[in-house]
C-alpha cells in the first residue's frame, strides 16, 4: 500500500500537500474548507504585533497570463493578517482542536528585537499549533519597516532570530527564505547554525508585473499610485527548483528538511521540488486560483504515480534527484546528441526552421527537391534543442544520442574541441586533474 503521510521535523500530517502562509490560510472559515477538502496542513497567515496592520482596500493582486489566459504569474501587495492577534490566536487554537490530524503551523513576523519574539512565542505554543515558520521573505511592505526580507537577506539576523525562537519554545522552528538574495544558501547556512528545525523557500519574488500605459501607474494601482509586490505562480517554479536543490545539495545544509514552495499546481509538480529534497510541499498560488479542491488531483496523482514506481512511502524519492545535480564544469562533452524530425508528425509550420535559421546553427533544411521539407543537418546541429521547445507538436522533434561522440551510421568520432573537460584550459581545476 501506498503510504503519503507525512513527518515534516516531527510536524505530521496525512499528506505533504500543505497550503502556505496567504490569504487561504488567514481565518478558521478557511482552513476549515481546506482540511475538509484534504489538505495535511497549513501555515496560518502570518501574525505580527498589535495592533494589526492595515491593508489597501483596493487592487491587491496583478498577474500574467499565458495565450489562453492561463494564470502563469501573480503578484500581490498584500501584507500580513490585518485582524486583532487575539482573533488568529483563538481561531487557530480551536482549529487543532478539531482537526487534531492536521498540520497546523503559524507563520510569524515580528520586529527583530528578542523582546517581541520573546511575547509572541507563548502566546501561539498556547494554541497547541504544530509549530511556528519565521516569514523572513515577504518582499514588500513589511520589509520597508525592517522585516520581513529586510531580515532574510542578513544572514546574521536570520541566525540570531532563530536562535531567540529555539530559546524561548518548545516548537518547532521553520525559517522562511526569500529569494531576493544572490546566494540563498547563506540564510540557509545561517538558520541552521541559529539552530532552526527546517528552511522553507521561496517566498515571493520583488516584481511589478506591469503598467498602465493610460494612466502611467503600475499594476495593481491604489488612487492611481502603485508599488512593487510579491510574484508567485507557476513563472517562479524553475527558480524555486533550483534554489531548493542548491540547499540539498550544500554539504554546510545536506539532510537539513527543507519545506518546498513556488509555483506548485499539481502533483508532478510537488514530486520534482520533493525528488530535489524537499520533504512536503506548500502551496497557494493555484489554490487561490482553482479553488481547495485541486488537492484531490494532487492526492491521488501522487499516489498512483508512486505506486507505478513502487515507492511505498514519500522517503523512497525525497532527494533522489539530488546526487544527479552538479555544476556545468562537470557535464560530460562526449555526451552528444542530434534533433531528428518524425516527417509523418511533422506539419511543417516551419517553426523550427526559423528559429534554427535566426537564432541558432542553420542545422536545419527548409525545402528539398523543389519541397517544403523540414530535416536536420547533422554537420550543423549541435543538439541544443530548441528546435525541440518551439515544435508546436509534441514529440514530432526528438533527440537522439550519438554513442560517446561517435556517429553509429559512420562509425566515426565527432570532431568537438576539448570534448574532455579536464583538460580544457579553463578548467581551474585542470592541473590537479592531470
Amino acid at each position: 500500500m501506498t503510504d503519503l503521510r507525512n513527518d515534516f521535523v516531527g510536524i505530521k500530517s496525512p499528506n505533504p500537500f500543505w497550503l502556505a502562509s496567504a490569504p487561504p490560510t488567514d481565518k478558521e472559515y478557511n482552513v476549515v474548507r481546506a482540511f475538509k477538502a484534504g489538505w495535511g496542513g497549513v501555515v496560518w497567515k502570518t501574525l505580527g504585533e498589535d495592533p494589526p496592520i492595515v491593508n489597501v482596500n483596493g487592487p491587491r493582486y496583478g498577474a500574467i497570463y499565458g495565450a489562453d489566459r492561463r494564470l502563469l504569474g501573480f503578484n500581490n501587495i498584500e501584507l500580513i493578517t490585518d485582524r486583532p492577534l487575539d482573533v488568529n490566536l483563538r481561531e487557530i487554537k480551536q482549529v487543532k482542536q478539531d482537526w487534531p490530524d492536521r498540520a497546523v503551523v503559524v507563520s510569524l513576523m515580528v520586529p527583530c528585537e528578542e523582546g517581541a519574539w520573546k511575547k509572541i512565542l507563548p502566546l501561539v505554543e498556547d494554541t497547541g499549533a504544530d509549530g511556528i515558520e519565521l516569514n523572513f521573505g515577504c518582499p514588500h511592505g513589511m520589509s520597508e519597516r525592517g522585516m520581513g526580507a529586510a531580515v532574510g537577506q542578513v544572514p546574521e539576523y536570520v541566525e540570531m532570530v532563530a536562535r531567540w525562537c529555539k530559546q524561548n519554545t518548545r516548537m518547532p522552528v521553520i525559517v522562511k527564505l526569500t529569494p531576493n538574495i544572490t546566494d540563498v544558501r547563506n540564510p540557509a547556512r545561517a538558520a541552521k547554525q541559529g539552530g532552526a528545525d527546517a528552511v522553507s523557500l521561496i517566498n515571493t519574488i520583488n516584481s511589478i508585473v506591469g503598467v498602465d500605459l493610460d494612466t502611467m501607474a503600475p499594476n495593481p494601482a491604489t488612487d492611481g499610485k502603485g508599488t512593487h509586490g510579491g510574484y508567485c505562480g507557476p513563472a517562479v517554479k524553475p527558480i524555486a527548483l533550483s534554489m531548493v536543490s542548491e540547499i540539498a545539495r550544500d554539504p554546510a545544509t545536506a539532510g537539513f528538511p527543507i519545506s518546498g514552495i513556488g509555483g506548485i499546481s499539481d502533483w508532478r509538480d510537488a514530486a520534482e521540488f520533493m525528488a530535489l529534497g524537499a520533504g512536503n510541499v506548500q502551496v497557494c498560488t493555484a489554490a487561490m486560483a482553482y479553488g481547495f479542491r485541486i488537492v484531490e488531483d494532487m492526492v491521488e496523482g501522487l499516489k498512483t504515480w508512486m505506486e507505478e514506481k513502487g515507492h511505498a512511502r514519500l522517503d523512497d524519492f525525497v532527494g533522489k534527484a539530488v546526487p544527479n545535480m552538479t555544476d556545468w564544469q562537470y557535464l560530460n562533452l562526449n555526451y552528444v546528441v542530434k534533433a531528428r524530425i518524425d516527417q509523418d508528425d511533422c506539419i511543417k509550420c516551419g517553426r523550427c526552421y526559423i528559429a534554427c535559421e535566426d537564432t541558432s546553427h542553420q542545422a536545419i533544411t527548409a525545402t528539398k527537391d523543389g519541397q517544403r521539407h523540414f530535416e536536420v543537418i547533422d554537420e550543423e546541429c549541435v543538439g541544443c534543442n530548441l528546435c525541440v521547445s518551439v515544435c508546436p507538436v509534441e514529440n514530432c522533434i526528438t533527440m537522439e544520442r550519438l554513442t560517446d561522440g561517435v556517429d553509429p551510421r559512420t562509425g566515426q568520432p565527432i570532431e568537438r574541441e576539448y570534448a574532455n573537460w579536464t583538460t580544457h584550459p579553463n578548467n581551474p581545476n585542470r592541473v590537479a586533474a592531470e
